[in-house]
């Protein structure tokens, strides 16, 4: 199960996209495929076959994206997350072997086309919720269990 929540940028992106699809996308993949159906046999219109595939993966996001909007809570910046790790937090982490991971904290669809998000479902996000600088956090994964430490903790008011 996924957590519904989401940032508010997050959110504006989702808007843009749907708004995209909806608007500019879909209606000029529409007048593609008509072009195409008018040309005849269907059956081997390479140009028919692709559009027609467009459109529906266009569809497809276009409802996912409506009632994902439905759907997701836009969790807003509050001074009381100052100092600990919450949703929307940028984390700077270390651990014994020197490695360094610095990542923001987002809803699960703000991770997509991002290295630097991670989603507040991973194990990761999980074992740093709550802590502080200089805290550690005890990340299991299949790979095993490994501690790391806090080094920054920052919001994007």
């Amino acid at each position: 199960m996924r957590t519904p929540l989401i940032t508010q940028q997050g959110y504006k992106n989702l808007e843009i996209e749907l708004d995209e699809l909806w608007r500019t996308e879909r209606p000029d993949v529409t007048k593609k495929v008509a072009w195409a159906a008018s040309l005849g046999d269907r059956s081997e219109n390479a140009d028919y076959q692709y559009n027609k595939k467009r459109l529906r993966e266009i569809d497809r996001r276009v409802r996912y994206l409506r009632k994902c909007l439905e759907n997701l809570k836009v969790v807003e910046y509050s001074p009381q997350q100052e100092g600990k790790v919450f949703f929307g937090a940028w984390v700077s982490i270390e651990n014994d072997g020197g490695n360094t991971l610095n990542f923001r904290i987002v809803g699960y669809d703000e991770i997509f086309g991002r290295n630097d998000y991670i989603s507040i479902d991973s194990p990761m996000a999980r074992a740093l919720l709550k802590k502080e600088v200089d805290d550690e956090a005890i990340v299991t994964t299949e790979a095993g269990a490994v501690t790391w430490y806090i080094n920054a903790i920052k919001y994007d008011p």
